[in-house]
């Protein structure tokens, strides 16, 4: 239905202002009748003198004014013998100067380009061309023109344009002849097709329902889809049983395709514990590499640094402080050691260890790096150690492939410049995101790993925090001790009453952690809605936009983020009429709305008002819509001090923000956090869960429900089980 909205520019391409030779990315200055306008988007292969159809929407820049968005693009085909004689003659097609553009238009006339693409047999007629040159000619003239003939192909199999263009761009101009050969190979890595729409196209072409590309696509599926919930690999036994049940086939034709890729290399295989794991090949060489560099820095430990114990006892008695046992204790395994894994709960003095650890760094000369994995995250790390921290994606550098995948510029080629990197936040980083790391890390630095093991693991595949310290190879520090000023707060006292199974102090009101009870449903949303909307606003001066956030274990439900977030835009931003609204899919946004962007886009373009740029906006970042401009279907966000134009297909990455889930929430810290408690499933409803909620309010903290949820939360010990082999290859390496 949205393709039908979007608008045509046709015009001849006058010239190429900015080209990313690696995804394409591309800014043309474009003579539309006889009007120069700029277009961006996506392209390949497009030259000065081309003659395009942009299919898109226009939008303005904050600094380039208004440009045209284009998400796909055709060659617009010459239909007159002249025409064609002129477009052929600008040397476009390799293989065709102007005296073989005279006479194929002399023998074809306008069926030209047609005989080019179809029949090129033919052209062998054509004086100077011969049959390796014509079947060179149709090849590039086919790969010029056939981007049309795939939308229409695929248009049948519901595959919209955006798609095909990605489709166009992985397989060419066999794209057809592929799909039909295998219609999984939709479902390969740059395509992206889900495996349920590539199988009905499977039906649809009659493919038997036990052959070979199904299996092997659906074998992949289960397990992509499993790394999705956090796995890295699946025991054998496991895929075998839940693949055949998914294609409705025998365990034996399972497990004789799981052979087979095995042998080619398209699965990655392992034991331990007895058992076999099967993995993706890219997990299976992160969780493998980053376990052989941490064992090699086991065994090839940085210089020691002489009269640690000396040093820090100056320290001490400069900063008039002094350090609970296990701080020291960490201090000194920093500056004596090269790894070290840092944990505890709130209020245990992580903040003032690290600071120590840092500082007395710097004093031994070295040069320190600070990463977290999050914009937020880095921030409040730069805040509380007074020095400069940076995502992880900046530290190493991110750029994107040609697939718009992320890679790294910083890697063993091109290693960090630092003697000493710390990272916070360890629980939320994944394994491919850590193998970054661990590859850009120069030999002989020291590598500081901070986190909350108590915390929700990362949203992305792997285990990282938990392998690390289950592995029992890396020496860790876990600060237990709650110092005497956090012992005032509730939230701090509440939460480590909680990670030990104990029910929270609930009575008391005259702290920072509040229990409302509430017995229904209806009454705790409107509870919620009064709190964001009037009593903390009221009480304590907070902003619904800037320092309140609700958080709720799950996203479906009257009590989950979708409904919620309707209600609450319906209170704190209601609508102020069509011109200041843009309808998507699940909600209507308004203009002054609070949103989240909910995947990493590395392409997003970004400018702050002092007219620095950049590009990437994350997952879990939230901002506020500062303008909508409906008939372009375009919204501008500010992310703190960053401004970033979102078209229609980049709005599908943002949702409403005045309610999220615990799991996005990570990495971030809100003045004031309230939270349903109502019945719900147990996979949602544990411990873990609801302490890491606890522990991302700053100063106040509202449960609203009623007490059996809290306490269920409380007993339910069920630790988020992640099948992963970082752990297992760290002691293998020990052994």
């Amino acid at each position: 239905m949205e393709e039908k909205e979007l608008l045509q520019l046709c015009g001849t391409v006058e010239e190429i202002i900015y080209r990313n030779e690696n995804n394409g990315y591309s800014v043309l200055t474009m003579l539309c009748d006889g009007i120069h306008a700029t277009a961006v988007g996506m392209m390949t292969d497009v030259n000065i003198g081309d003659e395009l159809k942009l299919v898109g929407n226009w939008r303005t820049h904050i600094s380039y004014g208004e440009q045209f968005s284009f998400e796909y693009y055709e060659y617009h085909m010459p239909s007159t013998s002249a025409s064609i004689l002129k477009y052929l003659s600008s040397g476009v097609v390799k293989g065709i100067g102007r005296a073989t553009a005279k006479r194929l238009v002399e023998a074809f006339g306008e069926n030209t380009l047609e005989v080019m693409q179809n029949e090129p047999e033919r052209l062998e007629k054509v004086k100077g061309i011969s049959h390796d040159k014509a079947q060179s000619i149709s090849a590039e003239i086919r790969k010029m023109f056939g981007m049309r003939e795939v939308m229409l192909y695929l248009e049948k199999y519901h595959i919209s344009a955006m798609e095909a263009v990605r489709i166009w761009k992985k397989l060419g101009a066999e794209t057809i002849n592929a799909i039909e050969c295998n219609p999984y190979i939709l479902c390969s890595v740059g395509v992206d097709v889900s495996f349920e729409r590539a199988d009905l196209i499977a039906a649809s072409l009659e493919r038997p329902s036990d052959d070979i590309c199904r299996i092997r696509a659906g074998i992949v599926y289960i397990i992509t889809y499993n790394s999705g919930n956090g796995h890295t690999c699946l025991p054998k036994e496991k895929l075998i049983a839940v693949t055949a049940r998914y294609l409705k086939l025998t365990q034996e034709n399972i497990a004789d395709a799981v052979a087979q890729m095995i042998m080619d290399g398209s699965l990655a295989a392992d034991c331990w514990e007895e058992k076999e794991f099967i993995f993706l090949p890219e997990l299976y060489r992160s969780e493998t590499y980053a376990a052989e560099r941490l064992q090699m820095m086991l065994q090839f430990p940085p210089e020691r640094i002489t009269g640690v114990e000396y040093a820090l006892d100056m320290f001490e008695k400069k900063q008039k402080i002094k350090y609970a046992e296990l701080q020291r204790k960490a201090i000194l395994q920093a500056l004596s050691g090269g790894l070290l894994i840092l944990t505890g709960g709130p209020g245990t003095g992580k903040t003032t260890t690290l600071n120590a650890i840092i500082e007395l760094y710097r004093q031994s000369g070295m040069k320190v790096a600070l990463a977290a994995p999050t914009g937020r995250a880095a921030q409040r790390m730069s805040e509380v150690t007074g020095q400069e921290a940076k995502t992880i994606h900046r530290l190493l550098e991110v750029e994107w492939d040609k697939n718009d995948n992320p890679v790294f510029k910083r890697n063993e080629k091109n290693l960090l410049d630092c003697d000493a990197l710390v990272l916070d936040e360890l629980s939320m980083v994944d394994v491919s995101v850590f193998e970054g790391v661990m590859r850009a890390l120069p030999l002989g630095s020291r590598l500081i790993m901070v986190g909350d093991s108590d915390q929700l693991p990362s949203v992305g595949a792997g285990n990282v925090l938990g392998d690390l310290i289950a592995s029992g190879t890396i020496p860790v520090v876990q600060l237990t001790e709650i110092f005497r000023q956090s012992m005032q707060s509730l939230i701090v006292t509440n939460a480590h009453k909680i990670v030990h199974g104990e029910m929270p102090e609930i009575q008391r009101t005259d702290s920072d952690f509040f229990f409302m009870a509430c017995d229904n449903k209806e009454r705790i949303a409107s509870t919620i809605v009064d709190l964001c909307s009037t009593r903390l606003p009221n009480t304590y001066g907070y902003s619904p936009f800037e320092n309140i956030q609700v958080l709720c274990p799950g996203r479906k439900g009257e009590l989950g983020v979708a409904e919620l977030n309707k209600k609450l835009q319906d209170t704190l931003n209601p609508s102020q009429g069509n011109q200041y609204e843009l309808p998507m899919a699940l909600y209507t946004f308004h203009l002054g709305d609070k949103v989240m962007q909910t995947k990493n886009n590395y392409d997003l373009l970004w400018e702050k008002d002092d007219g620095t740029e950049g590009a990437g906006i994350f997952n879990g970042d939230i901002g506020v819509i500062v303008d909508i401009n409906r008939s372009a279907k375009t919204a501008t966000i500010r992310y703190d001090d960053k401004f970033v134009v979102y078209n229609s297909e980049a709005m599908l990455q943002l949702e409403l923000a005045y309610a999220t889930t615990v799991h996005k929430s990570q990495g971030n810290e809100f003045e004031a956090v309230i939270m349903p408690m109502y019945y719900g499933p147990a996979q949602l409803y544990y411990r873990n869960l609801l302490y890491t909620a606890v522990t991302r309010a700053k100063k106040i903290l509202i449960l609203v429900g009623n007490v059996s949820t809290l306490k269920t939360m409380v007993d339910n010990n069920k630790k988020t089980l992640r099948y992963s082999g970082l752990a297992a290859f760290l002691k293998r390496g020990s052994l």
